[in-house]
């Protein structure tokens, strides 16, 4: 009987087959990342930004009027804006002054935390300073011009005064409250408003001594329009004056003096501490 013998393949036909396999394999995975790169985004390249592609910063406020800047200037800048702007305020030399004006300065420290505040605000004596919009709204009715002399009856604590201050040439202001008078006549020195004077008198008979004057405003109401200040006013010249009963119903009018007759209009009302004194 004879024996067959099991078949071998050579040893190089084996080291083919490997090679061919591996050369397969290879193929395989070329073909896999080419597909990958095909259909899959490539990664973001990250790479430092230059200066110009950076952010913008957040626009900063700069005030109309162009003062140094303080603590408070952007609270009076906001007051400005959504107080008095948006409720039709338009005279830029009354929004100028607002903006320059620290207000705060004017308000007792018991009331810092609310001097931008849109409402009067107690300073003492049974007075007050008016809200930054009546402070407006009556300056821009004046229509003021840089060589006026302007009158005001009712100083406070300063703050109208100051205001008349930076838009007009001379402001004459009247106070029956002898504290108040004194302590704004050395507030106003201190913040150097040199063309503010003042003096401690019964507004209601003006101040003769300087009259004419170009405009009068009154900030405290009386139950009539008092004759002393109109006789005071210069012809073409304006008076804003509230009148009505203290606590009740005033009316803020605005009275033109022309070829020696008056013109009166009707703004708005108002709410003002009462024209105090002897008349």
């Amino acid at each position: 009987m004879t024996r067959q013998r099991k078949y071998r393949p050579p040893a190089s036909l084996g080291r083919w087959v490997g090679l061919v396999f591996l050369v397969v394999l290879i193929l395989i995975a070329g073909g896999v990342l080419a597909v990958t790169r095909i259909f899959l985004p490539a990664a973001p390249t990250m790479t430092r930004p230059e200066p110009t592609d950076l952010p913008s910063a957040e626009p900063t406020l700069t005030p109309t009027a162009g003062k140094e800047a303080d603590d408070r200037l952007e609270d009076r800048m906001e007051m400005v804006d959504r107080q008095i702007r948006r409720r039709g305020v338009t005279d830029q030399d009354v929004l100028d002054a607002m903006e320059r004006v620290p207000r705060h300065e004017f308000v007792p420290q018991d009331y810092q935390d609310q001097a931008y505040a849109d409402r009067p605000l107690p300073i003492g004596y049974g007075q007050t300073i008016s809200q930054p919009y009546i402070v407006a709204l009556m300056t821009e009715l004046l229509q003021l011009k840089n060589t006026d002399r302007v009158l005001e009856i009712g100083t406070g604590s300063g703050y109208q005064a100051a205001i008349l201050g930076q838009i007009v040439a001379e402001v004459y202001t009247v106070e029956i409250v002898e504290a108040l008078a004194v302590e704004s006549r050395e507030r106003l020195k201190r913040l150097d408003y040199a063309n503010v004077h003042t003096l401690h008198a019964d507004g209601y008979y003006g101040w003769e001594e300087h009259a004419p004057y170009d405009a009068i405003i009154v900030t405290c109401a009386p139950d009539h329009i008092p004759q002393p200040l109109v006789q005071q006013l210069k012809e073409g010249g304006k008076l804003v004056i509230p009148v009505g009963p203290p606590g009740g119903y005033q009316t803020l009018w605005e009275i033109t003096r022309e070829g020696g007759d008056v013109k009166k209009r009707n703004v708005t009302g108002v709410l003002f501490v009462p024209l105090t004194g002897d008349h």
